[in-house]
């Protein structure tokens, strides 16, 4: 039977999958770990944080993976089933864009805040249209009322936004200082 990865590549792809899992648990248990009851009705975590460094150290495909498989199972198993589906893809184009601007943008440490900001839009405006979808569907008017009423969970979002790129650039410094994690990472 003939190989299909030399030994050096079967490692490093295995070691991608492991790294992925990891980082998907550590989304899902940071998302659950605190969870700030919002107005709105959702709650404020920390997965932001696991969900942006993710991407930095996974890289896009594995980082956006990782990024929504990890929120959305705690979604799912913090009673908020009906958003599985929206964060499995926001959270993973939020770690989409975070990687790619990152890599874009030359992989340095000023940089982070700027990917970071930048990745939370997705999540920001994502939840906007998602809540405005739900209601609409469940008889609540026209999708464009509804866009206004769901507009109330914005500033919410935006203190998650906020809190998750500050706390994902602070560990994402702290990790650049061990000598593991750049050994490990070496774009990081």
């Amino acid at each position: 039977m003939e190989k299909t990865l030399d030994r050096t590549g079967g490692r490093e792809h295995v070691r991608q999958l492991v790294m992925t899992g990891l980082f998907a648990a550590l989304g899902c248990g940071a998302t659950m770990v605190l969870q700030v009851p919002s107005p709105t009705g959702g709650y404020l975590n920390m997965g932001d944080a696991v969900v942006l460094l993710g991407a930095w150290l996974l890289g896009p495909v594995y980082g956006a993976v990782a990024g929504g498989v990890g929120p959305a199972l705690a979604d799912l198993l913090s009673g908020y089933a009906m958003y599985v589906p929206a964060t499995l893809a926001i959270k993973a184009l939020m770690a989409l864009t975070a990687a790619l601007l990152y890599r874009r943008l030359g992989k340095r440490g000023r940089t982070l805040l700027p990917c970071a900001l930048a990745a939370e839009v997705p999540m920001v405006l994502g939840y906007w249209l998602f809540d405005a979808l739900l209601v609409s569907l469940s008889g609540g008017g026209a999708f464009g009322l509804c866009l206004a009423g769901s507009a109330a969970g914005i500033p919410g979002n935006l203190v998650q936004a906020g809190f998750g790129a500050a706390a994902s650039v602070l560990l994402a410094a702290a990790l650049g200082k061990n000598a593991y994690v750049r050994r490990a990472f070496p774009g990081f």
